[in-house]
């Protein structure tokens, strides 16, 4: 039996101004699961995954391994949980690769060669080593998303959460992303717009729309179903068809 590695009860989150940005959300994603989180824009994906860490923290709970994220334990739960956000600007802050690799590390006690050896095995994992040296600013967006994932797998989390991690790259890029994702075992986490890599990559779907979960189930349950899709401003991705259609 696979344990509960994520559980929200109940969770609702109002931004200062007043905004409703999640209702009353419930979910739970097992061990070894792959979770796609789905939607149009405006519909509270970004905002849940904050607040799975404890960058946001709204009413109601969010269990990690069966501890509820407190003020009081948030060094220990991001320890586990690690997010890899859309934008690599809002990730990464310093001057070379290598050093915003290993800059999670500093401060949890470990020692330098450890944390040598754990930066140049996930720089080698990601095909990152030629760039360990090099200036953030010099780098494409889909280097820098590379680097922002580095920055989050050295710390060896348990649950892994990326927010629209296609977002913006070339079809090389895309397909590097897509492919990592299929062969990791790490239960994930995603929010995208790219159904092709949800059907790719994720196991369950959960739609949200405007701040709630309007579906979740298997993936051809959900993404082979226009019905249930187009409402929510999405479409059957293509690959779906191809899979399905082609002699």
């Amino acid at each position: 039996m696979k344990r509960i590695a994520l559980e929200v009860n109940h969770l609702s989150y109002t931004f200062p101004d007043g905004t409703e940005a999640l209702k009353d959300i419930s979910l739970s994603v097992k061990e070894g699961e792959k979770v796609m989180i789905i939607g149009p824009n405006g519909a509270g994906k970004s905002t849940l995954l904050l607040n799975f860490n404890g960058i946001l923290r709204g009413k109601g709970e969010v269990k990690i391994f069966g501890e509820p994220v407190t003020r009081k334990n948030l060094k220990k739960i991001r320890s586990r949980v690690g997010l890899v956000f859309q934008n690599p600007e809002d990730q990464l802050f310093m001057p070379k690769v290598v050093d915003d690799v290993a800059f999670g590390l500093f401060g949890r006690g470990v020692n330098r060669e450890e944390i040598e050896d754990r930066v140049k095995k996930v720089l080698k994992e990601l095909g990152l080593e030629s760039l360990a040296e090099k200036a953030i600013h010099q780098l494409s967006l889909g280097e820098k998303k590379k680097v922002s994932l580095a920055t989050v797998l050295v710390l060896e989390p348990d649950i892994l959460i990326l927010d629209e991690p296609t977002s913006g790259l070339d079809p090389g890029c895309r397909r590097w992303v897509i492919n990592y994702l299929k062969k990791s075992d790490r239960t994930t986490v995603v929010a995208t717009h790219d159904l092709d890599l949800a059907w790719q990559v994720g196991e369950t779907m959960i739609i949200m729309d405007r701040g709630e979960i309007v579906a979740r189930g298997r993936k051809e349950e959900i993404l082979g179903n226009k019905d249930l899709l187009e409402p929510h401003g999405l479409e059957v991705p293509l690959l779906y068809l191809l899979e399905r259609f082609s002699p």
